[in-house]
């Protein structure tokens, strides 16, 4: 079957100029344009874990393994040059799971000029294991870190939030060609991109930028589908806490010195709406913003794996 998809692939993916050897040999070879560094992140998504496949189109399932690492170079404001997929395909049906996940894959590939340099394939007794690799270029601003934030940065997010089960998960925009247009227009300190939840990964940048951020929770852009869920659940959890919690959202959080965010969002350069949401502040912690300049810890909340 392996050799098989690998000359199916070496069919379907077209020349590249960064690929002087793509699938089909032991190993690709890049040209990485005369790049000193690159980004590397790898994504590694499981049947039963990020998706149940005899749910879902599987062609959905190939792009969103795509899209969740593209999510990460929008977060470091990097730029993408090539990447690889494994495959742990289930051994029925294997060959078609296969050229199904690349028929999803492929297209989101080309529109963001990326070339699939090669990978590996095996098959076995258990559920579809898909992991892709990606090698992003760091631009002349240097990456886009989650330790840049400062006291007195503005919290500007791209997008709304919640509520992405009810499908959006699967297909979600990456929101790489905005994170690179606002690199390359603003001053950006610090940049994380939705994947475990809102207030988990705002926690997350404030724990790595070593500040606190104070929240205003009124402000925070509440997604259709959060209300949808909330309405469906009827557990007592509002749309709001949807917003906070579900996760999987890919949209971004910036932290942005006063002036740029100002600009920025008078300016709202993308398709996608830009709002601010808080502040960055020298206490520890993530905080909720009450009336009066008062402030009460805010509990992060969203997907954590477990390991036992």
């Amino acid at each position: 079957m392996e050799a098989e998809l690998i000359a199916l692939l070496r069919r379907r993916i077209a020349p590249h100029p960064l690929v002087r050897l793509g699938p089909g040999d032991d190993a690709a070879v890049l040209r990485l344009a005369g790049a000193e560094e690159c980004v590397v992140t790898v994504d590694l998504l499981m049947d039963h874990v990020d998706f149940e496949l005899a749910e879902v189109d599987p062609r959905r399932v190939g792009r969103k393994a795509l899209a969740v690492n593209l999510s990460d170079l929008a977060a470091m404001a990097s730029p993408p040059l090539a990447g690889v997929v494994a495959l742990a395909l289930p051994r029925r049906g294997g060959m078609d799971l296969a050229v199904a996940l690349y028929d999803g894959l492929l297209p989101l590939a080309e529109r963001y000029d990326l070339p699939i340099a090669g990978g590996d394939t095996n098959s076995w007794d258990g559920p579809l294991v898909i992991g892709i690799t990606l090698l992003g270029k760091v631009t002349a601003r240097g990456p886009l870190c989650r330790s840049g934030a400062r006291p007195g940065d503005r919290i500007v997010v791209t997008g709304s939030f919640g509520g992405s089960l009810l499908g959006r998960h699967l297909d979600f925009e990456p929101r790489l060609a905005e994170a690179l247009l606002l690199a390359e227009r603003y001053r950006l300190h610090a940049g994380i991109d939705v994947s475990d939840g809102l207030s988990l990964d705002l926690a997350h940048l404030a724990e790595e930028s070593r500040c606190g951020i104070l929240v205003d929770l009124p402000s925070v852009p509440v997604a259709d589908d959060a209300r949808r869920l909330a309405e469906q659940r009827a557990d007592g959890s509002t749309a709001l806490d949807h917003a906070l919690a579900d996760g999987e959202d890919f949209e971004l959080i910036l932290a942005v010195p006063p002036d740029e965010a100002r600009r920025m969002l008078a300016d709202q350069p993308l398709g996608v709406p830009l709002t601010e949401i808080g502040e960055v502040i020298a206490e520890p912690g993530l905080w909720q913003r009450l009336d009066a300049g008062r402030r009460i810890p805010l509990l992060p909340r969203g997907y954590q794996h477990e390991l036992r």
